[in-house]
């Protein structure tokens, strides 16, 4: 009777700690957005989102931060598709073509972890060492080649786990049909679709989130990126560099930038719920 109270009460004791952990994330979450809502409203506007920054716009002048927006998309939208193009085929050959369980797949699954979990900073201090080494300034392609490696890890390990998830008949079924490895694989591929798309949307994410990798390889320019090998802003940098002035105005300005940058994290956000709930659906 003691041993039930005794499991009862750390039932309960555990019920409760969940619930604070849930309470102080989503309060913590809602206080973030609060702030930059609340501070980033006043100073948006239509000229900010579609004008680029003017003479004197980080000292308060007019312009806006469409360069920024528009530099952000690009590095986010190249490098994701970079990472996808290499990625793929990476978790494909981990679970296609290597014995699972052996060495090389455990060791290789585990420097894919190591990767995904090193800080972008030291990404960034990477590219920057293979950049002069190429002699490549500063640009949109040095930002593309640092997010790039990046954003690997990430697809790597999402389409890896999806992969996982594929039921052994599904397998077996196909190569008893003849098919060879690379047959299969891309019945495999077919099957997790939605969950493609979902490894994308993230690895687009953190893309066009990231600051510390982009800071030595991007560089920062007022102007709109018109070719590959030129500076680029982006929305990190951006608030980064408004946010380090002592005028109000351009901090509100940061508030602003940072506000722009939350929504469209958040249409990615949604749209990845959307497609994990297509594949929920495809695997019933």
């Amino acid at each position: 009777m003691s041993n039930i109270k005794s499991r009862l009460r750390k039932e309960k004791i555990a019920k409760i700690l969940m619930q604070i952990s849930g309470i102080s994330i989503t309060g913590s979450l809602f206080l973030i957005i609060g702030i930059i809502m609340y501070k980033g409203l006043p100073y948006i506007s239509w000229e900010m989102i579609s004008q680029s920054p003017k003479g004197g716009f980080y000292i308060g002048k007019g312009g806006g931060i469409f360069n920024a927006i528009l530099g952000s998309l690009y590095l986010a939208g190249l490098s994701t598709v970079l990472a996808t193009l290499i990625g793929i085929p990476i978790a494909l050959y981990l679970n296609m073509y290597i014995k699972q369980g052996s060495f090389l797949e455990k060791s290789s699954k585990l420097l894919f972890d190591v990767l995904f979990g090193i800080p972008s900073i030291v990404y960034g201090a990477i590219a920057f060492s293979i950049m002069v080494w190429l002699g490549i300034r500063a640009s949109l392609l040095g930002g593309v080649i640092t997010i790039t490696l990046l954003t690997i890890p990430i697809v790597v390990r999402t389409i890896d786990e999806l992969l996982l998830t594929v039921p052994v008949d599904l397998k077996n079924v196909t190569k008893s049909l003849g098919a060879t490895t690379w047959e299969t694989a891309k019945v495999l591929i077919k099957y997790i679709k939605p969950g493609i798309f979902t490894a994308i949307l993230l690895a687009f994410g953190r893309a066009i989130g990231d600051v510390a990798g982009v800071l030595l390889t991007t560089g920062f320019s007022d102007n709109l990126p018109k070719y590959i090998d030129e500076p680029a802003a982006t929305l990190p940098l951006a608030i980064f560099f408004q946010l380090s002035s002592p005028i109000p105005e351009v901090q509100g300005r940061a508030y602003a930038s940072a506000l722009v940058l939350t929504l469209i994290i958040l249409i990615i956000v949604i749209c990845t719920h959307i497609l994990a709930s297509k594949q929920k659906k495809h695997k019933i």
